[in-house]
């Protein structure tokens, strides 16, 4: 007895942990920055916090029936949408899986960027998809527009954006977005997933569900709300095709405390904020200060090119910053920071310059 043949589909890579590298390296894990996975760190909101003790005392007992319906009809509101366009899903790599279910028959492909998230091409092989990719580039900074991926199309029955863009930070422009919802075939559906939105200073595209029925829009409580260990998130829908998502959805999949946390998260502008604003001040404070090329981004990271990512990566765990090594986006001369607390920043900045120092050819 075996798996189907699973060897076109790569395992996801996730940064490593706090405690399993201070195991692997006989260190204290209080001594550790954890910068690898683009984690908020401020935590969690506090509302949020006591949102899931309440619960966890009162009704773990409970299907999620109430909350979801409550977080589905806070979002729609939010967003200016009717309740069934909003897709609650079990982060936003649920989402994607139940696009994946929605859209694709047996063979058909999706397009996705290259660099990129390797979940969009995993969901795809689950469902029995192809996958074809376009490039970004590092000589155009990573620069994504219609034409690069126009350049690539053929008709694919999904085509995967990323703004702001994992590994890279880079934007799409809403000129950009539009040219290619109008470029692509009728029956191919655009997703553009914002999982890092809130950082970003340019227009969320929810508002083209109401312009154009072939674009999906995915958000995630991940990233800005500091929800990443709950794994709650969603999607936003054309009306006129909103409805699959009962007949796609997996019973329950959104979990009550992640619900009831979620509820809570958007009830605080505040936790919200001061996310942003350190993450703005720590982009700027990498790009400023650490001996060696960036890529402008407008997410909670900063892509730096630092000639062999993996040493450097590796080197960094020792001195007590974990960073992510980007080798396993295809990129291998660069390594992503996160953005930290101003303190953990200005230590990962001078931890990181003092080993560009090590192996700055001489």
């Amino acid at each position: 007895m075996h798996p189907r043949d699973l060897s076109a589909t790569s395992p996801y890579v996730p940064g490593r942990g706090i405690e399993e590298v201070a195991r692997d390296l006989g260190l204290d894990p209080d001594a550790l920055i954890k910068l690898s996975s683009n984690e908020n760190p401020h935590g969690s909101s506090s509302k949020a916090v006591d949102a899931v003790c309440d619960r966890a005392r009162e009704g773990l007992h409970v299907y999620p029936k109430a909350a979801h319906t409550d977080l589905t009809e806070k979002l729609a509101d939010k967003w200016s949408v009717d309740s069934q366009q909003v897709w609650v899903s079990p982060g936003a790599d649920g989402a994607i899986d139940y696009l994946s279910r929605a859209m694709l028959e047996p063979d058909q492909s999706v397009l996705v960027p290259e660099p990129g998230f390797s979940y969009y091409s995993m969901s795809a092989r689950h469902h029995h998809g192809e996958v074809s990719t376009y490039g970004l580039s590092k000589d155009d900074e990573f620069a994504q527009t219609a034409d690069i991926v126009l350049e690539a199309y053929d008709g694919e029955r999904i085509v995967h954006l990323t703004s702001p863009h994992n590994p890279t930070g880079s934007e799409w422009a809403r000129e950009e977005i539009t040219t290619l919802l109008e470029a692509v075939d009728d029956q191919t559906l655009v997703v553009v997933d914002e999982a890092y939105g809130e950082y970003s200073e340019r227009p969320t595209s929810i508002d083209l569900v109401d312009e154009y029925d072939n674009v999906a829009v995915l958000r995630t409580f991940s990233k800005a709300y500091g929800l990443a260990g709950l794994r709650i998130g969603y999607g936003v829908v054309p009306e006129s095709w909103a409805d699959a998502y009962a007949r796609v959805n997996t019973p329950f999949a959104a979990n009550e405390l992640a619900c009831r946390a979620a509820l809570a998260a958007l009830d605080d502008d505040d936790h919200v904020d001061q996310s942003v604003e350190t993450a703005a001040w720590a982009r700027e404070y990498i790009y400023e200060n650490l001996d060696a090329p960036t890529f402008e981004s407008a997410g909670n990271f900063v892509l730096a090119d630092v000639g062999d990512a993996s040493h450097v990566a590796e080197r960094s765990q020792e001195e007590g910053v974990i960073i992510r090594d980007c080798s396993s986006f295809g990129l291998p001369g660069c390594v992503r920071i996160s953005c930290g607390t101003r303190e953990e920043t200005k230590t990962a900045v001078e931890t990181l310059n003092g080993i560009l120092a090590e192996v700055a050819p001489t």
